[in-house]
């Protein structure tokens, strides 16, 4: 055994090969792998093999088809086979609501490069004779799903590894981790101790238990899961190739041909986890958890309606293994906050559908500092500390477990883990009949429902209940003035003698003086977005700056590694403090009720900051505002926020302000051709491509990403962001819908929403530079519709920015 390595990664099932194998195929070769028994003793060896590239989330759709493809490579260069099986797959629907889901995901997939194909009940019957499809509407077909070997596949990476000098170190336990002065690790094995300057956390079954060795609590947990093989069926026995793998949707049920027989899933609504107390290390590869049928009853009665002659099949083997499961259903990947060269790469639910992908986008992290494409759907740092809670992880993940297949709505919170955290004026807008979502953690309101109806919104792909409820909000917003709790905003306080310079590395825009606010873009070394932040400066070395709340640990951690240094202090002080922005015609008027100080336009310009008392407390107050109108931020010690609210609300009623959720924020910032983080800006863009390289300072340079972004400045990029109007009155776009001009697909969505104060429906989205704002045959499809669209050459509402002024 070495005693020293660059990379010990933990965990010897596929995750694990994978990423051993990409980090030499990048030219790392100085890796090891320990592995506590034999390769795939975890959840690999009995999973049920299948993988499929179709993903609602489209970078994880993008390492999806990555994996796919990547198959028959390692199968090539390992000399070990993967038993692939490319049968394709069916996604049933047999409802309505979900047929118009499909329809809405099929066209999506022309934006994600999928070849899919929309087929009927008679091609359905064709392609697999077990089905019956009485009340099918119709399914997405994919030629790329299939099943394989996971015996091979994990074999294969390894092989492939060692090939490149990876060494792999079987019935190898790792009993502890110490971090070094040195900033290595001593990973302390029962066959010696190896010191390593990264650790990678691939324990799959154990993996909470590895990330407790390093003080963290992972939000992970392991969940039984039940398949059945089936003895041969005459309906196979008769066919000379193989049905297709079907995902019954409506039916909660997965179906694939094994020999002559089939493999049939079910993911049961009495969700059971497993080893809540910690994984046995004993666990093995032979080993399976004993079945229980009756849990499975009501789940198999609905199969057996789909797939009539499995009910008289006899049953060859029962399989019931625990698999791991995050709150979200999605894996944990990335360097772990506040541990240096500790990475993830656990929580992967699909690993055959996903474990190339997972490989090669933390490998590219580890080897070049980022991976090449927006991947926070799968980031450890998605989660913050209220995901530690053991309880909050098994409450979610039982919910996603027993959800698998159910329809989620893009207006949809599901209930369980909440409320985990409330704001201090949480108590005062539900009493306000607020209708709430969740955002890092913290129900945040989405829309306060009109007097007489319920807090409660429908479900929909389309234009829910709350759309009149957002009107009003909306037209309060310009006409008078709104009010919003924005607590769930995340604010970082940057102070110390140092701090100027500090963050003129890290921020690619204009350091703002004393008093200013400044947009300030973040970037990746290869010039890619890392934050849309905004910077208020409140002395000459004391700077607050906002961001997304739902973003925290991941700006933190870019902080942590890129800002913090002698002689600058970085806090995040989000629960610290609350706040309430007021914005509209009325804005100043209610602030003046607030505060002895002069709020005037001269006193308190536009993009400026000041301390103020606000009523009875201390606040920050800065002029600026996401809805294009004259506004304000307000930023108060959390235990004045109450009193705060409940002052702005009684002086604003008197002027015809109210209270104003998030839904109400989307429609303003449409209507400004605004820009937010996950939709128009991501790390999958640039500053060039999104338009932030406005706020960019070329002047200055000398910031992390400035020679890229300097590459492109005076370039044409291929696609640009810009607002839409859609001919649409009973749907908005929600994001990648395909854009075409003619048939020629010339881009996508990124958020779309209705305009209300400007009365159509808008949608944010890039397409290629080439086309321009006269192009008269443009559509996008929404809900598997095309729908006639047109670029604005100017936002849909002030398009000179004089209200943000006034």
């Amino acid at each position: 055994m070495k005693t020293h390595a660059r990379v010990v990664v933990i965990g010897g099932g596929v995750i694990g090969c994978s990423v051993l194998y990409h980090l030499t195929k990048l030219g790392w070769t100085d890796v090891v792998l320990c592995e506590r028994k034999e390769l795939t003793a975890g959840s690999s060896w009995h999973a049920a093999g299948g993988f499929h590239a179709i993903n609602s989330d489209p970078g994880v759709s993008r390492l999806q088809a990555y994996t796919i493809d990547l198959y028959r490579e390692i199968e090539k260069v390992s000399g070990q086979d993967v038993g692939l099986h490319f049968t394709g797959g069916l996604n049933v629907a047999a409802t309505a609501a979900r047929w118009e889901q499909l329809r809405s995901d099929w066209a999506r997939h022309r934006t994600l490069g999928l070849k899919t194909e929309l087929v009927g009940p008679k091609e359905i019957r064709e392609m697999c004779p077990l089905i019956d499809v009485k009340g099918v509407y119709g399914a997405i077909y994919d030629p790329m799903e299939g099943h394989l070997d996971p015996y091979g596949a994990t074999h294969a990476y390894a092989k492939a590894a060692r090939q490149r000098g990876a060494e792999i170190y079987r019935h190898t336990r790792v009993l502890e981790l110490e971090a070094t002065t040195k900033g290595t690790w001593r990973v302390v094995t029962d066959q010696g101790t190896i010191e390593a300057e990264h650790v990678v956390n691939a324990g799959g079954l154990w993996a909470r238990e590895v990330g407790q060795m390093a003080g963290v609590n992972l939000p992970i947990v392991a969940m039984e899961h039940h398949y059945l093989l089936t003895e041969n069926l005459p309906e196979l026995e008769q066919m000379s190739g193989e049905i297709p793998l079907v995902l019954d949707l409506d039916g909660e049920i997965y179906l694939r041909q094994e020999r002559k027989g089939v493999l049939l899933g079910v993911y049961e609504r009495d969700a059971t986890p497993w080893a809540l107390n910690g994984a046995p290390w004993d666990y093995g590869q032979t080993e399976l958890l004993a079945p229980d049928l009756d849990r499975l009853t009501d789940a198999l009665n609905k199969g057996f309606q789909r797939f009539p002659s499995l009910s008289n099949a006899g049953i060859r083997k029962i399989v019931n293994g625990p698999f791991t499961f995050t709150p979200d259903g999605n894996p944990l990947v990335g360097p772990v906050p506040g541990l240096k060269n500790y990475w993830a790469a656990c929580g992967v639910m699909a690993g055959f559908a996903q474990g190339g992908g997972v490989g090669l986008a933390l490998s590219q992290w580890m080897v070049s500092g980022e991976p090449e494409g927006e991947i926070y759907a799968m980031d450890v740092a998605r989660f913050g500390p209220y995901a530690a809670s053991r309880n909050y992880t098994v409450a979610k993940a039982r919910e996603f477990y027993a959800r698998r297949f159910q329809m989620a709505y893009p207006n949809e919170y599901w209930p369980a883990g909440r409320p985990a955290k409330t704001s201090a004026v949480h108590a005062t807008l539900q009493a306000a009949n607020g209708v709430f979502g969740v955002s890092y953690g913290l129900e945040v309101p989405l829309y306060f429902a009109r007097k007489g109806e319920p807090a409660k919104e429908t479900p929909s792909l389309r234009r829910s209940n709350a759309f009149p409820a957002v009107a009003e909000e909306c037209h309060a917003a310009r006409e008078t003035a709104g009010i919003l709790d924005i607590s769930s905003f995340a604010k970082y306080l940057i102070t110390g003698p140092r701090a100027e310079s500090a963050l003129a590395r890290v921020l690619a825009g204009r350091i703002p003086e004393v008093g200013k606010v400044r947009i300030t873009p973040m970037l990746s070394h290869s010039g890619r977005l890392m934050g849309d932040l905004t910077t208020m400066r409140l002395a000459e070395d004391r700077f607050l700056i906002g961001g997304s709340g739902y973003l925290q640990s991941f700006h933190m951690r870019w902080f942590n590694e890129h800002l913090a240094q002698d002689g600058v202090d970085i806090r995040n002080v989000s629960e610290e403090y609350g706040g309430v922005a007021i914005f509209g015609p009325r804005a100043r008027d209610v602030l003046s009720e607030l505060t002895p100080s002069d709020v005037s336009n001269q006193a308190l310009p536009f993009m400026s900051v000041r301390h103020l008392d606000a009523h009875f407390a201390p606040a920050i107050v800065g002029r600026l505002s996401v809805t294009g109108e004259l506004g304000y931020e307000i930023y108060t010690p959390a235990q004045h926020l109450s009193s705060l609210l409940d002052r702005i609300l009684e002086v604003g009623s008197s002027l015809g302000a109210r209270l104003v959720g998030v839904y109400a924020i989307q429609s303003l910032r449409l209507e400004k051709s605004y820009g937010i983080w996950s939709r128009e800006f991501s790390r999958d863009y640039t500053a060039k491509m999104s338009g932030l390289d406005r706020f960019v300072d070329f002047k200055r340079g000398g910031f992390i990403g400035y020679e890229a972004a300097l590459r492109e400045r005076d370039e044409q990029p291929a696609r640009r962001l810009v607002t839409l109007t859609v001919a649409s009155d009973d749907a908005d776009a929600a994001g990648y819908e395909p854009i075409y001009s003619g048939d020629r697909l010339v881009g996508f969505a990124t958020s779309g929403g209705y305009g209300h104060c400007a009365g159509v429906s808008l949608v944010m989205g890039y397409v290629d530079s080439s086309i321009s704002a006269e192009d008269r045959e443009l559509s996008i499809t929404i809900l598997g519709e095309r729908r006639a669209c047109k670029i604005l050459s100017q936002p849909a509402i002030d398009p000179d920015g004089e209200r943000l002024r006034r």
